[in-house]
């Protein structure tokens, strides 16, 4: 899909270094975090990494990320290192002495979603050898049929809370903050606010693709920058803030 009139990359990059104390100043915000890691090392990581870092999104969303920081040593504790296969056949009187367990935060909706989300995990691994493998592998420039994936298999991890944890894996992606959205429709694409239909989401991807292919900058990057470029976040502040 062609954007004949999609804003050059270049600008977009120039009015963000403006923004953050020139070049330099960005390039310290892009460089200091959220790095992402390459296919191979992202498929070395084991299953129950991948299946921590779901819980985790699912129960940030909503939340206070302080809380659940606070507490995660219980979260790995309560849940057993997050093994998917252990979960996934643990027996039902257990999942249900999980809503009485103070060590973690006691949300009858999104305890069941790592049952839920264990038996995809397993599920997953013992159809393709592991879940590391296809999340690995899934190309950035299909990251909505990722996403997409994540929302059908998986439990409560459509939107924000299946962007999150594709970033947080360490995958090169996008996110849909409120700036990056703003930064696209200055830029031409005309999507809604808060673009979750499917024709927005194709855009989204398709203008991702684009500066992919105009600049040769990974996704993350490309989403960072957009991000800084408009918006209220004029302070040079690290962090995945800068996209929200």
């Amino acid at each position: 899909m062609a954007f004949m009139l999609l804003t050059p990359f270049a600008k977009i990059e120039k009015l963000a270094a403006e923004r953050k104390g020139g070049k330099s100043a960005l390039e310290k915000l892009l460089t200091d975090h959220y790095k992402p890691i390459t296919s191979k090392h992202l498929a070395k990581i084991p299953d129950d990494r991948y299946l921590a870092m779901m819980t985790r999104c699912v129960f940030n969303a909503g939340f206070n990320w302080k809380v659940i920081e606070h507490k995660w040593k219980g979260f790995e504790e309560a849940f057993h290192g997050f093994n998917p296969k252990g979960l996934a056949y643990l027996p039902p009187e257990k999942w249900d002495a999980y809503t009485n367990d103070k060590r973690i935060v006691r949300n009858t909706i999104k305890i069941r979603s790592v049952l839920d989300n264990a038996h995809f995990v397993w599920r997953t691994a013992q159809e393709q050898g592991s879940f590391a493998k296809v999340f690995a592998e899934w190309p950035g420039e299909d990251q909505i049929g990722l996403m997409a994936w994540l929302h059908k298999e998986g439990s409560r991890l459509g939107g924000s809370t299946a962007m999150y944890f594709i970033r947080f894996m360490g995958k090169d992606s996008f996110i849909l903050s409120s700036d990056v959205v703003a930064r696209l429709q200055a830029s031409g694409v005309e999507i809604a606010g808060k673009p979750t239909s499917k024709r927005d989401l194709k855009l989204v991807q398709a203008a991702f693709n684009h500066w992919h292919e105009e600049t040769g900058l990974g996704f993350t990057r490309l989403s960072r920058i957009a991000g800084m470029s408009i918006g209220q976040n004029h302070q040079a502040a690290p962090g995945i803030e800068e996209e929200e």
